[in-house]
């Protein structure tokens, strides 16, 4: 554990990597090579990074998601959605979910599960966790009507929460930390939605369990790609020399995202399985790596 303000003891693994830490990487880079090329993204605006960066894997997910509904014939518009973590990921996640017309109604760290029935405040979850670094139970200093369940108190099966009714839920915290059990909470409560923010966060049974019921699902692989697509993003700017206003490069973001879809999307119908982005994000990027091996004459 880490004391970093008052009354804000919260473990060390809370505080995430960002630019002060990728600006002491690039400076000791720098002081060991002799060298200034870019060879790290997630940079401070002074010295290189690019607006949305910070934003982008939340952000994407959610416009993975929209994707995902417009393919059935509706949108997140009036949604109510369960997000887990508290970082980067989770915190623009919900952010992106506000703005097209979707409620966050939930949130997670190391210390327990966060739910606030008419919504997260998305400006208390900030100034708990990027400025004053706190575990989310001091949400309920300000929200008393929001319930904060400590890890203690999880379901042997799984993690509290899942175990909430709504629309749509997106894993922007850690690995496997959707399990069968919180899967089928999930469903019984009427889910229909999952796109993930973080890496493979949903256990292979519980990947099943959504498959077999025909929800729409995103995979980590395809639906979390918006954050390494921003660091291309951010690579371009650097080797070009130009810096992108905030609303060029998440329109860029934006249409990555789309893109991804459609390629997952078109794979799965093309191999029989509509609606299966696993398959067809598997498919789709073996295929790609394949097809360049075999075009260069590596076999």
């Amino acid at each position: 554990y880490r004391h970093i303000g008052p009354n804000c003891d919260v473990p060390a693994g809370d505080i995430g990597v960002g630019a002060r830490e990728i600006g002491y990487m690039f400076g000791q880079y720098k002081r060991l090579t002799g060298r200034y090329e870019g060879v790290l993204t997630g940079k401070s605006l002074l010295w290189g990074g690019s607006l949305v960066r910070k934003e982008a894997t939340g952000y994407g997910t959610v416009y993975f998601a929209e994707y995902m509904l417009d393919e059935r014939g509706d949108n997140l518009q009036g949604k109510r959605c369960l997000v887990s973590g508290a970082g980067n990921v989770a915190i623009y996640a919900m952010e992106k979910l506000y703005q097209l017309g979707a409620t966050p109604i939930s949130c997670s760290d190391s210390t327990g599960t966060l739910y606030h029935e008419g919504g997260i405040d998305l400006r208390l979850i900030k100034r708990l966790k990027e400025e004053q670094r706190c575990g989310l139970d001091e949400y309920l200093d300000i929200y008393p009507d929001a319930i904060h369940t400590p890890v203690a108190d999880y379901p042997k099966d799984g993690h509290a929460v899942w175990r909430y009714v709504a629309d749509a839920a997106f894993p922007c915290a850690t690995q496997n930390e959707l399990t069968l059990g919180d899967a089928q909470a999930l469903l019984a409560n009427g889910c229909q939605l999952v796109s993930e923010g973080a890496n493979m966060p949903t256990t292979h049974e519980a990947v099943d369990a959504f498959l077999a019921a025909g929800i729409a699902y995103g995979p980590g692989k395809a639906a979390n790609a918006g954050g390494v697509a921003t660091s291309q993003l951010e690579m371009a700017q650097n080797a070009s020399m130009q810096t992108w206003t905030f609303e060029q490069v998440d329109l860029r973001l934006k249409q990555i995202m789309k893109n991804i879809f459609i390629s997952a999307s078109d794979t799965a119908k093309e191999f029989g399985q509509d609606g299966n982005l696993v398959l067809g994000a598997n498919i789709a990027g073996f295929r790609r790596v394949a097809d360049a091996m075999i075009e260069q004459g590596v076999v």
